[in-house]
């Protein structure tokens, strides 16, 4: 069992590890090419719930493909769409208000190549994230559960275009 692990590990990449191509016209490091990606601003009316997400999601996926370390020059343009939409999940039975509810996103986005104008991937995902209403006393913990509940979301939903991202500059 040792021996086949030994002589298997060094069949094994990390996903996001600065392996060396020494090969001609091997493909870059996934790193490199996530850098490459110019997210473009998510459109949503201004002073809308969705314009503060959209600008949570663009700027967590910035940072994610990037490392914090500055876009390289764009090879791809990565397009976003999200609708976000609340739901009262228990309701109180005397006073007829929610005692919890769940935030979602639903995104949809996609990577065009820009010298070729193609996309090259798309694809759909959502968040759901709930939250507590403490009752009628707490006015306020209503708008913030609901904002930490949009905060969590959009960076679910950046994380996992960022995965998928990265799967596909792998293959």
């Amino acid at each position: 069992a040792f021996g086949a692990a030994g002589l298997s590990a060094g069949c094994f990449q990390p996903l996001y590890g600065n392996a060396s191509y020494d090969t001609i016209g091997a493909p870059p490091p996934v790193r490199t090419a996530m850098a490459s990606v110019a997210v473009t601003e998510i459109d949503a009316p201004n002073g809308t719930p969705e314009a503060r997400i959209g600008v949570e999601v663009r700027n967590a996926l910035i940072f994610g493909l990037t490392g914090g370390s500055g876009q390289l020059p764009p090879q791809y343009e990565l397009k976003i769409n999200l609708k976000g939409n609340r739901q009262n999940v228990i309701v109180d039975i005397t006073t007829a208000r929610p005692d919890m509810e769940i935030y979602g996103i639903d995104a949809n986005y996609s990577l065009t190549e820009l010298a070729t104008g193609k996309v090259v991937l798309s694809g759909r995902t959502f968040a759901r994230q709930s939250y507590d209403i403490p009752g009628q006393q707490q006015r306020f913990a209503r708008a913030r559960g609901e904002r930490d509940a949009q905060n969590r979301a959009s960076t679910i939903i950046a994380e996992q275009i960022k995965s998928r991202l990265a799967s596909y500059f792998v293959s």
